[in-house]
């Protein structure tokens, strides 16, 4: 039996006050299932009520159902799957560490290739995937899964770690080349900018770019992260970041931004959090990969679309 959390939880930590209309003061951190080795990319199947995520080191997509509390194995193997997504039709999208691509699994569970090569070369190792209004397949290509055995193989780096935009007709452009090691990445409620991680600096930034037609431009720092390790994250209707977050005690799990990139709250785990998503009927329920776990959590806030 768990044992009883106070309300509200100190858990859900408010540091501005704007942040205190998003905590419910009847809800508590909730820990799904745990016993994994690293989890990842977890989207929200509405129509089927389920959560589905990756164990990147166990090489398997996972599933939890809602109405059952049930978790099983969705895929496996995986090809050492990261993040996830949902296309504009429903249909899952995932980056594969292994087979260095981003697939879409068509309604019949068959595998679809968007990406895995550019201008002749390997991808380095698909990283996390989101898709547009126009159903266009942004996603960031990192080398994390190509430096070693335990999330993917080890492979030469034939690529820069650029940003991707595949189009729906297929054809891939680079919307960002600069970026060293990109990571998590998420677009504002209206489109108009794209968030991306940046992994390879130190201090670790979210950088901010104007979304214009199927480019970018004005890369700016949106937040210097000092101490604290974002990985991914998602965007709410109010245009606040969720961001997947690590750094110790007091700062694993969740760090809020508001659209000004002023810290607004947190939600503290006993676990560093790779990434997240909204969910649920209403899209209130935020789901949290932490590092060996699933936690959610009710929330005032609405994810802005699709996870």
């Amino acid at each position: 039996m768990q044992t009883p959390i106070r309300y509200p939880d100190p858990a859900i930590q408010v540091l501005d006050p704007s942040f205190a209309k998003h905590r419910i003061n009847s809800a508590a951190v909730e820990r799904l299932a745990t016993g994994f080795r690293w989890c990842e990319g977890p989207v929200w199947f509405g129509d089927g009520r389920y959560l589905l995520w990756s164990d990147i080191p166990n090489n398997r997509i996972m599933r939890w159902d809602e109405e059952t509390g049930a978790v099983s194995v969705f895929r496996k193997p995986s090809s050492y799957a990261n993040g996830n997504t949902r296309d504009r039709q429903g249909r899952l999208v995932t980056c594969e560490h292994d087979t260095r691509r981003v697939t879409r699994t068509e309604y019949d569970g068959t595998l679809t290739v968007i990406l895995d090569r550019f201008e002749g070369k390997p991808l380095n190792s698909p990283n996390d995937v989101i898709v547009k209004s126009d159903d266009s397949v942004w996603f960031t290509d990192p080398p994390f899964g190509i430096l070693g055995n335990y999330e993917g193989h080890v492979a030469p780096v034939e690529l820069p770690t650029n940003v991707y935009r595949v189009d729906r007709n297929g054809t891939a452009t680079v919307v960002a080349g600069d970026i060293p090691r990109p990571n998590g990445l998420a677009f504002s409620p209206d489109e108009s900018k794209l968030y991306v991680v940046v992994s390879g600096l130190v201090p670790r930034e979210i950088r901010v770019f104007d979304v214009v037609g199927d480019k970018l431009q004005h890369g700016r720092v949106f937040i210097d992260c000092g101490p604290g390790i974002p990985d991914g994250f998602r965007v709410d209707t109010e245009g606040n970041l969720w961001c997947g977050w690590g750094g110790g005690e007091g700062q694993d799990g969740v760090a809020i931004f508001n659209a000004g990139s002023t810290l607004i709250g947190r939600v503290v785990l006993p676990e560093r959090a790779a990434n997240l998503c909204f969910g649920g009927a209403r899209r209130n329920r935020l789901f949290i990969a932490g590092s060996q776990s699933i936690y959610a959590l009710y929330v005032n806030a609405q994810g802005a679309t699709l996870s």
